[in-house]
């Protein structure tokens, strides 16, 4: 098939494009600027596009089977107006001008990224693909970004939802930050340690998405989290026992709320994910468990 992807030099992008081409696709990546210093033994194909905004790359959009939207602007830091924005518009403009850009009944797969920030903050109660959304601010970008793509079925076209959940790779993502303390012998649960962590290895959420790809027929929401979510104050203990290093010493809620804001409610809350769908749908998951992950990861 031959497949264009936007975020695709991101964190999740740049591991599946080499694995979709490994898979005998053909891949192009949807790009503000294509530099000279792109490997040019690379068999990924660019073009050149702001993606939040309509313009000459919408009429490449008729050229591929399958669009596969990973953009989204990065959630870590303190979210000053001006960040919430661009949070909001890179997730909702893309999604639009891609609908948009798609010709009526041609045929075509639209894999839209959502988040299980989607439900809102919850307690122990399983969550999932059936569950509403919630009403913070995370929830409310979600039910929108989806709702932009959900337009695409007015033209006729398939379209599958992904909702990651926080997704565990080396070399950055969720995990680089999360190591930190731990490497400077401070780690541990984040504030009550209760709240439950939804996460995925991101081998399995790649070789998730080419199995939706693979698949006849699939449409609407499937969970991309581990069928084994876990607490933090777990997590921690996990993390601690791989890297070999104490993982005791809590991070006050207070604190973390004084340094980041708003963002440190989505660390100090969270929801107990599953994936449903993928489960029921025969999909096998190499990393279930959280240690088998991490270890994969970091040994």
């Amino acid at each position: 098939m031959n497949i264009l992807i936007t975020g695709g030099t991101g964190f999740v992008g740049s591991r599946l494009s080499p694995r979709l081409v490994e898979k005998g696709h053909q891949v192009s990546i949807l790009t503000r600027r294509i530099s000279n210093k792109r490997d040019s033994r690379s068999e990924v194909q660019y073009v050149e596009g702001d993606p939040t905004l309509p313009g000459p790359w919408q009429k490449a959009v008729a050229d591929y089977d399958v669009l596969v939207n990973l953009a989204g602007a990065s959630l870590f830091g303190r979210w000053t107006p001006e960040l919430k924005r661009l949070i909001r518009e890179s997730r909702i403009l893309t999604t639009r001008y891609l609908v948009e850009a798609i010709p009526p009944n041609s045929g075509k797969v639209f894999f839209s990224t959502s988040a299980v920030g989607y439900y809102g903050f919850h307690e122990d109660e399983e969550l999932d693909e059936f569950s509403p959304p919630g009403n913070d601010f995370l929830a409310m970008i979600g039910r929108d970004w989806e709702s932009e793509a959900m337009r695409a079925q007015e033209k006729g076209i398939r379209v599958i939802i992904t909702r990651f959940g926080i997704v565990l790779g080396r070399g950055g993502g969720a995990l680089q930050q999360m190591i930190t303390p731990f490497r400077w012998f401070v780690g541990g649960p984040l504030g009550s340690g209760h709240q439950w962590l939804s996460w995925v290895h991101i081998d399995d959420l790649v070789e998730a998405l080419i199995y939706l790809l693979g698949s006849p027929d699939p449409t609407g929401p499937f969970n991309l989290t581990s069928p084994h979510p876990v607490q933090n104050r777990d997590f921690a203990k996990t993390l601690g026992k791989i890297l070999r290093r104490p993982s005791w010493m809590p991070a006050p809620a207070l604190m973390i709320r004084l340094a980041l804001g708003e963002f440190g409610s989505v660390i100090l809350k969270g929801q107990r994910v599953i994936p449903r769908r993928l489960v029921e749908s025969g999909f096998s998951f190499r990393y279930p468990e959280l240690e088998q992950a991490l270890r994969s990861l970091l040994t």
